[in-house]
């Protein structure tokens, strides 16, 4: 077998056990539960995509690093604890394709959950809005599902992103039970502890205002903030921008994902030599 059909059939496997799991159904239903919640109640549902956005974002950031957590905290700890990562040199798959593989599945499955959760909002609006609301933008300064859809993309590019940071975690600790408290411990170091260490920074005077723009953009949470003021709620008011640099939150972003497998990846090898 080839090691691309190994990674494939290691992705399904992924994909298998998530299907089989009543719990990501519950947690897909509570999500979604709490998001329509939140959009009918802030009133984003009666006026348009851009309030819906603004609504739901802060809940976001805590929302979606804990669906992270649930889905990715045991992945590679539970096959630790079984001595299935060992065989990984009898079928000669590398730990990097393995760690791959795993987090592409689970990035499926928080991708599952909260994109569902957010279509179901967005159609949700899309019905009960004002009949101006659902029109298509064709130039700034109009509400539109266009601009839900990227606010839908850019949780996803987040959420993946701590998708990754919660695997490097749980590789690091020596049980399932524990994994838990790691990944936990991880991403509030990561989204708290960055954010904290910012205010500390700028209460400080050690950024300017274009060093703060780069540093919130290497910090997750900000980077998604940024990224959803600049590229979704910003365009109806273009002279409003530069909260933050699209461009740097995006790099942040996919450093935060690359470099977290990467870590993961060492881990992974040095826990099975």
């Amino acid at each position: 077998m080839s090691s691309l059909a190994i990674i494939s059939t290691l992705i399904r496997r992924e994909l298998r056990t998530a299907a089989r799991t009543r719990g990501y159904y519950l947690l897909g239903i509570v999500v979604a539960g709490t998001l329509l919640g939140l959009t009918v109640s802030g009133g984003g549902a009666a006026t348009g995509y851009i309030p819906t956005v603004v609504d739901l974002l802060l809940p976001l950031e805590v929302l979606v690093p804990a669906v992270a957590v649930a889905i990715g905290y045991r992945a590679i700890p539970s096959d630790l604890g079984r001595g299935e990562v060992a065989m990984l040199n009898t079928y000669a798959v590398s730990p990097s394709a393995y760690v791959g593989a795993v987090y592409l599945g689970r990035a499926a499955v928080l991708s599952a959950i909260v994109g569902g959760a957010l279509f179901v909002v967005g159609l949700v609006v899309a019905v009960a809005a004002a009949p101006d609301t659902g029109v298509f933008a064709t130039h700034s300064g109009v509400d539109s599902p266009i601009l839900f859809a990227r606010f839908l993309v850019v949780t996803l590019l987040f959420g993946n992103a701590v998708v990754a940071v919660v695997l490097v975690a749980s590789i690091a600790v020596a049980s399932t039970r524990t994994a838990i408290v790691a990944a936990i411990g991880a991403v509030l170091v990561v989204v708290v502890g960055g954010e904290a260490a910012i205010l500390l920074g700028v209460l400080d005077g050690v950024f300017s205002e274009a060093t703060l723009r780069l540093v919130l953009g290497f910090i997750p949470n900000s980077a998604y903030r940024g990224l959803v003021f600049e590229t979704v709620v910003g365009v109806l008011s273009p002279g409003a921008s530069g909260y933050a640099s699209p461009l740097v939150s995006v790099a942040g972003l996919l450093l935060w994902t690359g470099g977290s497998l990467g870590a993961a990846v060492g881990l992974l090898r040095w826990r099975i030599e």
